[in-house]
This record gives structure tokens, C-alpha cells and sequence, in this order.
């Protein structure tokens, strides 16, 4: 009987091996175990904290959706879902108006453009505590060189309270992820720029189209399912940000720019209540799931794909 099962076992295996999609999902089980590991497990397990009143060192109870209830009446936590959705939305804007801007200009002939483009990826490439650091001492209340430089020219008389002051730190925090998320967006539309053919905007150049219509009619048409994309992965970055401001302000003055995931964090770990803390970061979910369904939708539509309307 065993004889028979093993040369079944072997020839099995050998179907498999020689069959593309069974080959295929051989090489999917690594990635398959890993996301299964180290992202579905610590998910369904954010999801029954949130359910439970659990706390660092103490095995919760179920509590259904008291977490949850609270949540909903915390001042605290209405504020950071302000500060999440303002901080995300001023950022993103700001981040893809430059990108793209940068990436039109290293788009064109220009002299060191190889130069120029491996210099615009160093803020995205320095570690995100790095540049924290390197904000957190442009930003000192003493010795900001951005007050100093103001002082000097005479625009102002005191240095500027950028992180003690609440509209300060909001703006101050806004700017360091702008300046950190740029690259990713220029270098990612310029690689759609790349595939756009040249013949297009050189016939449109011909028949007497000024550079706004080439750009509106022929570039960003064709540039659109990219800047869907970029734009998805940007969004995502943002809203889920996390060591930028935990480094900058910890979500002060006055929690003024505590957005979900530092509060999540501040709830759980040091406060101890980890139920409330996961209940935070599941919150998070839907925003992060209309982010990606508004991509995903978007690059469903063929004629948006093509730059016509539906």
C-alpha cells in the first residue's frame, strides 16, 4: 500500500512542478506565510483588542463596543481625527503639486539631469527619525535658523514658537512631511512622463498648441492612472504617519497635532490600555479602505484611463 502511495505522492508533485499555475502558487507560499504572519495575525488581533479591555500586563474581557462608545465622546480623539484628516489632505496636495512640478522640470533637457534627479531622492531615502531630528532643531524655539535668518533680514523681531504654539506645529509638521514625501511623488510621475511618446506633444507643438493645452489635453490625460496610484500610496503614507510627528511635538502642544496612529500608540503603550488603543488604530480602517477603493474604482474606468469622460 505504501509502495503504490508514494510513486502517487511523487508523480503528483511532479504534475505540479510542471504546471505554470501550480508553480505559481509554490512560489506565493513564502509571501503567502509571511503576510499571514506579520500582517493578517496582528490585524484580526488589533480588531478583538478593540473589542476587549485589555491592558498592558492584564488579560481583557470581551466588552463589545464600549471602547468604541468612549471613543466617541473623547474630545481627544475627535481631534486627532481632525488633525489626520487636515494634516493628510494639505500635505497630499502640497506633495503632488511639487512632485509634479519637480517632475515636469526633470522631465525637460537639462544639463546634470542625472545629477539632479539621485540629489531629489535624499529626502525620502534618509531615515524618517533622521530628518525628524534635523526638523526638530530647524524648528528650536531659540536657535532656529529660519527665525534667525528672519530676524536678521528684519521680518521679525522674536524668534518663532514653531512647535510650542498649536496652528505653528500643525504648519511646522505639515511642511517636514511635505518635504520628506516630494521625491517619491516627482521621481514616480516622471517615470509615467517617460512613457508618454514625444511624437504627441511635438504634432499637438505643430498644429499650434500652447504648452497649457499640450499639458492639459495630451500630459495629464495620459499621466492620470499614474497620478491615481501615486496619489493612493501618498495618502497612505500620510494618514498612517507615525514616527515624524511621535518625534517632533509626541502629538503636543495641547494633543494639537496627535493624529490617529501617535494617539493609538499614546493610548496603548504608555497609557497601558491597549483595548483602546487597538479600538483607535481600527478606526483608521474605513479611511484607509476609501483611499484604496477610490483608486481601485478609478482605474476600473477605461475612458478615465484614457483621459475621456464617462
Amino acid at each position: 500500500m505504501s509502495s503504490t502511495a508514494a510513486p502517487a505522492r511523487q508523480s503528483r508533485l511532479a504534475r505540479l512542478s510542471q504546471s505554470r499555475n501550480g508553480l505559481g502558487i509554490l512560489f506565493m507560499v513564502p509571501a503567502a506565510a509571511f503576510l499571514l504572519c506579520f500582517l493578517t495575525y496582528p490585524l484580526f488581533l488589533g480588531v478583538w483588542l478593540g473589542f476587549t479591555d485589555t491592558t498592558i500586563g492584564r488579560t481583557g474581557v470581551f466588552i463589545g463596543l464600549e471602547n468604541y462608545a468612549w471613543l466617541f465622546d473623547d474630545p481627544v480623539f475627535w481631534l486627532s481625527v481632525y488633525n489626520t484628516v487636515l494634516y493628510t489632505t494639505v500635505a497630499s496636495v502640497l506633495k503632488f503639486g511639487l512632485g509634479l512640478w519637480l517632475a515636469l522640470i526633470l522631465n525637460e533637457h537639462l544639463p546634470f539631469k542625472t545629477f539632479f534627479r539621485a540629489i531629489i531622492l535624499l529626502p525620502w531615502v534618509v531615515p524618517t527619525v533622521l530628518s525628524a531630528l534635523a526638523f526638530w532643531w530647524i524648528y528650536d524655539s531659540q536657535f532656529s535658523i529660519i527665525s534667525w535668518v528672519l530676524m536678521q533680514w528684519g521680518w521679525i523681531d522674536a524668534p518663532i514658537n514653531f512647535l510650542g504654539d498649536p496652528n505653528n506645529a500643525r504648519a511646522s509638521v505639515i511642511a517636514a512631511n511635505v518635504w520628506r514625501g516630494i521625491p517619491f511623488v516627482a521621481i514616480s510621475l516622471l517615470a509615467g512622463l517617460q512613457t508618454i511618446p514625444q511624437s504627441l506633444n511635438e504634432a499637438a507643438a505643430l498644429d499650434g498648441a500652447t504648452s497649457w493645452q499640450r499639458f492639459s489635453k495630451i500630459t495629464l490625460p495620459l499621466l492620470t492612472p499614474i497620478i491615481a496610484v501615486v496619489m493612493t500610496f501618498s495618502v497612505l503614507f500620510t494618514f498612517t504617519d507615525f514616527q515624524l510627528i511621535y518625534v517632533l511635538t509626541r502629538g503636543g502642544p495641547v494633543n494639537a497635532t496627535h493624529l490617529m496612529a501617535t494617539l493609538s500608540f499614546q493610548r496603548a503603550i504608555p497609557g497601558g490600555q491597549l483595548g483602546e488603543g487597538a479600538a483607535i488604530a481600527v478606526a483608521m480602517i474605513p479611511f484607509l479602505l476609501a483611499a484604496i477603493l477610490f483608486s481601485f474604482f478609478g482605474l476600473q474606468r477605461r475612458k478615465w484611463q484614457q483621459g475621456g469622460a464617462d
